[in-house]
C-alpha cells in the first residue's frame, strides 16, 4: 500500500480517518482507476460509497471525458431501460422524441450504478450484453450501437443471497465484480468515529456561524466508539448537527447528553436481504400483499356459502314455517364485495334460494386483480398515483400491472 497516496487522496477528496478497511479501499480503488475493469463496492447504506466512483474516474485514463450517476433503485421499472440505454420516437406512449439514454452519453467515460441489485431482471438481460460486448439497442428500435463505457457499481444489498433468490443473475455479479470493493461500516472503523464527529461539528459551527464547535468528553468518545452506528456515516452526521443546534449554552458533550441523541436499541445495521423466504406474515412486495387479499375474499365468500346452506337446511328440515310480510326484504352484506341491491320477496317466495345462484364456484385471482385496478384507476380519473395510494402498492408495481393487463391498450 502506497501510504503517501492514499493520504494525498484523503486530503483531496475530505476524506477523513485512518482505519485499515478504509485505507484498504482507498488503495484498491487507485489501483484499479488506472485500468478499464468493471468494479463493484459494496458496503451498508451510509458508508460514504458513493466517493470511490468519482475517485476513480479522476485517477482514470477517462477522466476528461463524461462522468454519469445513476441510481438505479430510484428510477419506476417501466422506464429504467428508456434511461440507461435510450428510446427511438413513438417506442411507447410519450415518447414525442429520441432519447440518448445514459450508456449512449457517458461513451468513452464513467457510469456510476448506484443501488444495481435493485435493478429488474429484464434490464439485468440489457447490462451484460453491454458489459460483454459493449453494444446494446434503444428501446422501440432494431439498431445496434456500440459504446466504450467504463462500469461502476455499488449496492448495499446481499448479493449471495439475492443471486440465491433469483434477484439477480449470477453471471451479470460476476461480470461485474471483477474488482470487489468493500467500504467498511462505521463500528469497524475504531477512533475514526471520534475523527468524524470533530468534522462535522466544525462543519456546523461554520456553516450557521456558531462561537463554537461541540466537543466531546473522554468518555463521551468512548460511548461513541462503543455505538453500532448501523445508519453508518449518514446517522453520525445527523447526530452531530442535532447536537450543534440544540446545545446552546454547555458546549461539551457528556455521556448523559449523548444517552438522549442516541438510541438504545438500534435498528439492524446487515446488509439488505433480498426475496425473504419466512413470509407467513411478512410481505416482501405488493403482489403477495395483493393475493393474501384475494385469497382472504375468497376464503371469507366460501364461508359465507357455509353459512347459508347450513340456514337453508335448517330450514328444509324444520317442520315450522317462517312467518313474513309480503314485503319484507332481505339483503346480504359483506365488506369489499358489492352486493346487488336488496329485492324484495313475494309471500309464496323461498326465504333462501339456492345458494348457487349468487355466489360462484371459483374466482380468478387475475380477474380479481384486474377488476380492482381498473376500479382504481377510474376512481382515480385514471391518475395512477392516486389509484396506487387506494391499492397500497407502489406506482411502479401498478405500472407493471397496467402493462401486465393490457390496460394501457384499452385507454389508448
Amino acid at each position: 500500500m502506497n501510504v503517501s497516496e492514499v493520504q494525498m487522496l484523503k486530503k483531496r477528496y475530505g476524506i477523513v480517518g485512518n482505519s485499515e478497511g478504509l485505507n484498504r479501499a482507498l488503495d484498491i480503488a487507485l489501483q484499479v482507476a488506472k485500468t478499464d475493469l468493471s468494479v463493484l463496492i459494496t458496503g451498508e447504506s451510509g458508508v460514504g460509497k458513493e466517493i470511490i466512483p468519482r475517485l476513480i474516474h479522476d485517477n482514470s485514463l477517462r477522466k476528461s471525458k463524461k462522468y454519469f450517476a445513476v441510481n438505479c433503485g430510484s428510477i419506476p421499472e417501466g422506464t429504467i431501460d428508456s434511461e440507461l440505454f435510450g428510446h427511438e420516437k413513438g417506442a411507447f406512449t410519450g415518447a414525442v422524441g429520441e432519447r440518448e439514454g445514459y450508456f449512449g452519453a457517458s461513451n468513452g467515460g464513467t457510469l456510476f450504478l448506484d443501488e444495481v441489485g435493485e435493478l429488474p431482471l429484464s434490464t439485468q438481460a440489457r447490462l451484460l450484453r453491454v458489459l460483454e460486448t459493449g453494444e446494446y439497442i434503444r428501446v422501440g428500435s432494431s439498431e445496434v450501437r456500440k459504446t466504450d463505457v467504463r462500469i461502476v457499481a455499488a449496492t448495499n444489498v446481499n448479493m449471495a443471497s439475492a443471486i440465491r433468490d433469483g434477484k439477480f443473475r449470477e453471471d451479470l455479479f460476476y461480470r461485474l465484480n471483477t474488482i470487489p470493493i468493500l467500504v467498511p461500516p462505521l463500528r469497524e472503523r475504531g477512533d475514526d468515529v471520534v475523527l468524524l464527529f470533530r468534522k462535522f461539528a466544525l462543519e456546523t459551527a461554520d456553516k450557521y456561524n456558531m462561537p463554537e464547535p461541540v466537543e466531546l468528553t473522554e468518555a463521551a468518545k468512548i460511548k461513541l466508539k462503543s455505538y453500532p452506528w448501523p445508519g453508518n456515516i449518514r446517522q453520525l452526521k445527523n447526530i452531530t448537527e442535532q447536537l450543534s443546534v440544540l446545545l446552546r449554552e454547555e458546549r461539551v458533550v457528556t455521556p448523559e447528553v449523548l444517552q438522549q441523541y442516541v438510541p438504545d436499541s438500534p435498528l439492524s445495521y446487515d446488509l439488505i436481504p433480498v426475496g425473504n423466504r419466512d413470509e407467513q406474515h411478512s410481505f416482501e412486495n405488493e403482489r403477495e400483499i395483493l393475493y393474501k387479499i384475494l385469497f382472504d375474499l375468497r376464503n371469507d365468500v366460501t364461508e359465507l356459502k357455509k353459512l347459508v346452506h347450513s340456514q337453508h337446511a335448517e330450514r328444509v328440515t324444520s317442520t315450522a314455517s317462517v312467518p313474513m310480510a309480503p314485503d319484507a326484504t332481505v339483503s346480504y352484506i359483506h365488506p369489499a364485495i358489492n352486493v346487488p341491491a336488496p329485492r324484495t320477496l313475494k309471500a309464496d317466495e323461498d326465504f333462501i334460494q339456492d345458494p348457487e345462484e349468487y355466489v360462484e364456484e371459483s374466482l380468478s385471482l387475475n380477474d380479481w386483480e384486474r377488476q380492482m385496478i381498473i376500479k382504481a384507476l377510474e376512481k382515480n380519473r385514471g391518475k395512477r398515483k392516486g389509484a396506487a395510494k387506494d391499492l397500497n402498492i407502489s406506482e411502479r408495481t401498478l405500472y407493471r400491472k397496467i402493462k401486465e393487463y393490457g390496460l394501457d391498450k384499452e385507454n389508448r
